[in-house]
């Protein structure tokens, strides 16, 4: 299952803030967050040689710029860790957080590198007009098979939304990560956990120091 959910990341990792042709939504919707920011993210992709040849650096510094301020990258990482995160100190929830966004970028980068001609096709919303958390539902259409199912869950933070889980084809990428950590951190505690992704993202990069 955990095989087929990393493979469909993959293809979500390609096309997770990209938006084919779409009626306009109204500004300031949830809906219209994720269709903006994945026009802009596709193109941006397709326009750079070096993130298409593999430059990790330049697709950290592109989603950084891009994706990262539409996403509630804490709330994510606390969800994922369940009750380690509230066990954790301030200084290991920060290694938790960006030991975890490497691992994600890394994981996913070939992918992103590789975008085509996949698009997005919107779903209608169906919320209360004064939801603060909602769930965006898509499907990725791609040139050949069929849809994918792709959906985000968001909340509002003041006036802003943010991305805070992704679900391919009925599987939400925190309850994925959260059995992983959950059985990493039962074994080896907070620090072991950190341990075990920090050793994760030094197989992409030998380089890396402990």
């Amino acid at each position: 299952m955990l095989a087929r959910f990393l493979s469909l990341l993959a293809i979500l990792a390609a096309t997770a803030f990209g938006a084919g042709a779409s009626p306009a939504l109204e500004s300031g919707t949830p809906d219209a967050l994720i269709q903006k920011v994945g026009t802009e993210m596709i193109e941006r992709i397709k326009a750079d040689k070096a993130i298409q040849g593999g430059d990790f650096q330049k697709l950290s510094t592109l989603v950084d710029e891009l994706v990262m301020p539409h996403v509630n990258f804490q709330r994510m990482t606390a969800l994922a860790a369940g009750r380690w995160w509230r066990q954790a100190t301030p200084e290991q929830q920060k290694q938790l957080m960006d030991e975890f966004r490497i691992m994600l970028l890394r994981t996913y980068s070939g992918a992103l590198a590789s975008v085509e001609d996949q698009s997005i096709r919107m779903k209608p919303m169906r919320a209360a007009a004064d939801a603060t958390d909602v769930i965006v539902r898509s499907e990725i259409v791609q040139p050949r098979g069929e849809p994918i199912q792709l959906d985000y869950r968001l909340h509002k933070v003041d006036s802003a939304w943010k991305i805070y889980d992704v679900n391919v084809l009925g599987v939400w990428l925190v309850e994925t990560y959260r059995t992983q950590f959950g059985q990493e951190a039962a074994r080896n505690g907070v620090d072991g956990l950190i341990k075990s992704l920090a050793d994760k993202n030094r197989q992409f990069d030998p380089n890396k120091k402990s």
